[in-house]
């Protein structure tokens, strides 16, 4: 893995080095584990005009708060002495002497005041927006981080699975929910890649619903989303089901028009897709019915390091899909006082002559009556 990590930080300094600043101080933990490997408390990586440049500076001696992953064994660290400061700080200092004349920095991650210090640095070199050069890199995985991505739905799956087969009226929501992060565990997942929502009666339908004390009825819509954390990768999976009754006529129409939605969103990942078309796909099904008002803000976003990365498969969002980008497609309905459909898939977007999308969820989207 050292090399993949290795290749990785070239590219993000070829890139740096095109836009004219030689070394790049990555801070936002999330990206500190994309190119070394973990993320250690308080620790930033400088990629520095050299690979022999390149460093990870951290406030905790190994051995202390373990790390978020695994570090690269062959990235040189730096550990700075009890009080020693801000590894921020120490690290401008460093780019210094290793003859930077600009630095770039994750200024959407910084602070005012540390990035006020940072630069208040003895002949620090000139300070540049990194922007988010590292969450670019991110969006494309490769196929070791899709393979993480495919056991942590599979997790998911059986996580959800096994609660399908419990007995589900007069349970409470919050105790569902905390019932299918002790599965994840169980199942291998490191965590939930996110709060568990678990939405019955009038809250089913919504997105990120808080799981509350109400507790499941016979007819009630049951939402579900979950996600499973393998080492570091996220995925995400949400379903809607029936309780303990055949389901009412409307219940099925809604049903069967946020499935129409959702499988148009899905089959719109092609590479070269622009990203506010897959919503589009999914958003005009919903609208042609009168649910404008009703639908989720967006019907998808990327997975990975994080729940919620870019894209982000919007109204507004502006770029194209690339193959081997996993994202989510997530429409959902909610009607005020009755509830509502939501169902969740995360995919990752292949080429036609591979087979199309690859769905990584694979929990049945029947309307199922439970």
């Amino acid at each position: 893995m050292s090399e993949v990590y290795a290749d990785r930080r070239v590219r993000l300094r070829d890139r740096c080095a095109a836009a004219g600043s030689p070394a790049a101080l990555v801070s936002r933990p999330a990206n500190v584990r994309y190119l070394a490997g973990g993320s250690p408390p308080g620790a930033v990586l400088l990629v520095g005009p050299e690979p022999e440049a390149d460093v990870l500076l951290r406030p905790v001696a190994p051995g202390g708060e373990p790390a978020d992953g695994r570090l690269d064994e062959l990235l040189r660290q730096e550990v700075l002495p009890t009080g020693g400061g801000d590894p921020a700080v120490a690290a401008v200092d460093l780019a210094r002497r290793a003859g930077a004349d600009a630095l770039a920095v994750e200024e959407h991650h910084l602070t005012v005041a540390r990035h006020r210090v940072m630069g208040a640095v003895a002949s620090a070199p000139r300070l540049t927006d990194l922007d988010c050069a590292v969450e670019q890199l991110r969006i494309v995985k490769d196929e070791d981080e899709i393979g993480c991505l495919r056991i942590a739905a599979e997790i998911a799956d059986q996580a959800l699975g096994e609660l399908l087969e419990s007995i589900l009226v007069g349970r409470t929501e919050r105790h569902l929910a905390l019932e299918l992060e002790r599965r994840l565990v169980d199942h291998g997942a490191d965590g939930a890649a996110f709060p568990t929502s678990v939405a019955t009666g009038p809250h089913s339908g919504r997105r990120g619903h808080r799981p509350t004390d109400r507790r499941v009825e016979e007819g009630d819509f049951l939402s579900v989303c979950l996600g499973a954390d393998y080492r570091g990768y996220r995925c995400e999976i949400g379903r809607t089901f029936v309780i303990g009754t055949t389901p009412a006529e409307w219940q099925i129409e809604l049903y069967e028009l946020v499935f129409a939605a959702q499988r148009a969103g899905r089959e719109s990942l092609v590479p070269g897709a622009e990203y506010r078309d897959v919503d589009r796909a999914a958003r005009r099904i919903l609208k042609a019915a009168g649910h404008a008002e009703a639908a989720v803000p967006l019907t998808g976003h990327g997975v990975g390091l994080e729940i919620d990365e870019d894209p982000q498969l919007s109204p507004s969002a502006m770029g194209k899909l690339d193959a081997c980008v996993p994202v989510t497609v997530e429409p959902g309905v909610h009607l005020p006082g009755r509830g509502g459909v939501r169902i969740d898939d995360t995919l990752v977007v292949r080429q036609e002559a591979d087979g199309g999308p690859e769905l990584l969820t694979i929990t049945t989207k029947e309307l199922l009556a439970l």
